[in-house]
């Protein structure tokens, strides 16, 4: 009698570990949306700053203008600035994301802090800044008070670091790509983040911080497109893009 109630519970566990393959196979979808293979294998600038990651996602879409025309929209970006293009309620307290460039906006050089949180208790710090390529953003914060700490210190009991990193390429017009007649922008966007105590943060990136990111992450792609539409071009003498 054991081995039959053995044997019908089989197609259960079948079913369940077909359930959670597929579980496992969404979810590397999502964490890889709009990229191709080669993106989300690429090592990119960023990365190197948490060695033993434990997750990673790549996301990628293609804007309709030229790296000059979207690299000030990402250099003006935080809390304090111009928001995140994204869901402005659930990351900008509700304060619109900027619709226009912002001359004293658009100095920006490694170790800047920006705003992650509109109260400024928790921050962005610029790790790497590479004009029209590449801004890395990295943040160290303790859980739950988000409170940022130095990462080359002691660690805190529970902890999250991350790096937020934009990847820009110029690729032309043509091709199904959609661009302004100049050409239009690649933009890969790569998070890598470590976490502990491990069993704990797991669950949390599994059931909140992987989907709010790539809620998060597809909003501002679309935000951006709607943004580098409207651009003219850059003024010759201060460099600046303004909206057309």
């Amino acid at each position: 009698m054991g081995g039959n109630h053995r044997m019908a519970r089989l197609p259960l566990w079948a079913g369940a570990g077909a359930l959670i393959g597929m579980g496992l196979a969404a979810r590397q979808r999502l964490l890889r949306l709009g990229a191709t293979g080669d993106e989300a294998r690429r090592v990119y600038p960023g990365d190197e700053l948490v060695p033993d990651a434990d997750g990673q996602s790549t996301m990628a879409t293609t804007l309709p203008a030229p790296p000059e025309q979207v690299w000030p929209w990402l250099v003006q970006m935080g809390c304090d600035r111009a928001g995140w293009y994204s869901w402005d309620r659930a990351d900008n307290a509700g304060r619109p994301s900027a619709d226009r460039l912002v001359p004293q906006w658009q100095d920006l050089a490694e170790g800047d802090r920006i705003a992650s949180t509109p109260d400024g208790r928790s921050w962005f710090t610029v790790a790497r800044l590479d004009p029209l390529r590449a801004l890395v953003l990295r943040a160290d914060l303790e859980v739950p008070s988000g409170r940022p700490f130095d990462p080359s210190g002691p660690l805190p009991r529970a902890f999250t670091e991350a790096v937020w990193s934009f990847h820009l390429t110029g690729v032309p017009d043509g091709d199904g790509v959609e661009g302004d007649g100049e050409g239009a922008t690649r933009l890969v966007v790569r998070t890598r983040y470590r976490s502990r105590p491990r069993l704990l943060m797991g669950t949390l990136d599994l059931g909140f911080w992987e989907p709010a990111h790539v809620i998060m992450q597809t909003a501002q792609f679309r935000h951006l497109a709607e943004r580098v539409r409207g651009t003219a071009g850059a003024d010759p003498e201060t460099g600046v893009v303004t909206p057309g």
